[in-house]
């Protein structure tokens, strides 16, 4: 009989400790996340400690959004947690001011997330210390890869330049122009030491003096046309951050706009037609020291093209001059030979093939 009682009584002490273990899993698993997580959106004071209050976000409040009297309001905050000039007690303190960044529902209003006055540029929140933004032009969609840039992107920024040779006295573009020196008639009003220079009828451009070997003579060439440029592209920024695209930081790349036709009393109702705006500038923080670059560069007649980083790509690659001969050197191009025959019609520019799908009548 006692043994039997000694294993009852084990029996009801391992069920007592299931039991238990049981109550703490469930205690772990559903009560603590659960408390953990009101005790996060509101700090429980000590009792008898001296409580103030602070103010907090009940909604999310979009970047650049002025703060109204229903998105927020205020908790009960332990005095002695209180850091001077970061955290708002009264609601009057932040209504009216702009945010400067995204924020979620419990977060508690701090100087730092609201600008002091409603009005100003709020974009100026958004460039670090020491930087600064500069606008650059977007003439089509294949400087901008297909309009696809966003706010926030890191991008590279491409220029493309075209160069000439110059006079560097007259600093205009070469060969000079040519004209005929007469000197003087030797007369008492005009000494025989003062020369005139007569312009030709036609004026023609300063040539060179090459020996002919078919004819065993000298030629004077003059050239067929004005001087091609030598056309240079090189990386100009890397890693830069786009600050906003467009004209304005709310307007999307390819915001649709929804024309309405007028009504009239003849007409039906007219489909709604849509007109997609292309942004014509994007707006980059930069040094000051490449603000000015750009500046120049813009103002040069620089072509620059951007291309769009990978997302969290912050490596920085030295890149090569590429002008004809780099790509002919690097890529293999041969120069093609001359032949005896030819293609025709004679093709002289380069465009795309007629893809019109319209037979062609007989």
């Amino acid at each position: 009989m006692a043994q039997k009682s000694k294993r009852s009584g084990k029996v009801l002490i391992y069920l007592a400790l299931l039991l238990i273990f049981g109550v703490i899993l469930v205690w772990v698993l559903y009560v603590s996340p659960q408390t953990s997580a009101n005790q996060a959106a509101e700090v429980v004071p000590t009792p008898g400690e001296e409580m103030s209050s602070i103010v907090i976000s009940i909604q999310p409040i979009k970047f650049g959004n002025v703060v109204t009297p229903d998105m927020v309001t205020v908790i009960p905050y332990p005095k002695r947690l209180l850091i001077p000039g970061v955290f708002f007690t009264d609601i009057n303190e932040v209504v009216g001011k702009k945010v400067t960044m995204d924020l979620a529902a419990k977060i508690p209003i701090t100087s730092s997330l609201i600008t002091e006055s409603p009005t100003g540029s709020i974009e100026s929140y958004m460039i670090p210390e020491g930087m600064v933004a500069i606008s650059i032009p977007v003439p089509n969609p294949l400087s901008s890869v297909g309009y696809t840039i966003k706010p926030g992107d890191h991008i590279n920024v491409i220029g493309t330049m075209m160069f000439v040779d110059v006079d560097a006295e007259f600093q205009s573009r070469l060969p000079n122009l040519s004209a005929m020196v007469i000197p003087g008639a030797g007369t008492t009003d005009l000494p025989s030491m003062v020369a005139f220079v007569q312009s030709l009828a036609v004026p023609s451009p300063k040539g060179r003096a090459e020996q002919d070997v078919s004819l065993a003579q000298p030629l004077y060439l003059l050239p067929s046309e004005l001087q091609r440029p030598r056309i240079v592209s090189q990386t100009i920024l890397q890693n830069v951050v786009v600050l906003q695209v467009g004209e304005t930081i709310d307007e999307e790349i390819e915001a649709e706009m929804e024309i309405q036709p007028t009504p009239t009393p003849t007409t039906q109702e007219q489909p709604v037609t849509k007109t997609i705006i292309r942004p014509k500038i994007i707006t980059i923080i930069v040094t000051p020291q490449d603000a000015v670059a750009l500046n120049y560069l813009v103002y040069s007649g620089v072509q620059m093209n951007m291309v769009l980083r990978s997302a969290g790509d912050d490596q920085m690659v030295q890149t090569d001059s590429v002008s004809l001969q780099y790509a002919m050197d690097t890529y293999q191009i041969k120069l093609p030979v001359k032949l005896p025959y030819s293609i025709e019609p004679a093709i002289t520019i380069l465009s795309l093939p007629n893809v019109d799908p319209s037979p062609t009548p007989y």
